[in-house]
């Protein structure tokens, strides 16, 4: 495998005012999430990504990390930090931003 975490960040936007994550800073997400990770050390074996819809509108922000398949939602830049070090890092879930379905 490539990169041993992949992070897709939810940056759809939708028309006609609809909740969607892109307009609650999805991009911005992105690139603090590459920013974080290139300072830690882990581009280049951690991916962060825009992705289109998580069909996780009302929890959004969204994102999701594979391999692992973990969701978290209301994810705001001041985050950002504590999911790369307790998830990406230690392998722990941030159980408090986690968003089972």
């Amino acid at each position: 495998m490539r990169f041993t975490k992949h992070i897709f960040i939810c940056a759809n936007t939708k028309e006609g005012g609809k909740p969607c994550c892109g307009a609650e800073k999805g991009m911005a997400l992105v690139e603090k999430f590459r920013e974080v990770l290139a300072e830690k050390g882990l581009k280049g074996s951690v991916r962060a990504q825009r992705s289109g819809c998580l069909d996780a509108c009302k929890h959004g922000p969204a994102l999701v990390i594979y391999p692992e398949g973990t969701y978290y939602k209301n994810v705001q830049l001041t985050d950002v930090e504590t999911i790369v070090e307790q998830h990406i890092i230690q392998n722990k879930i941030v159980s408090e931003l986690e968003l089972t379905f």
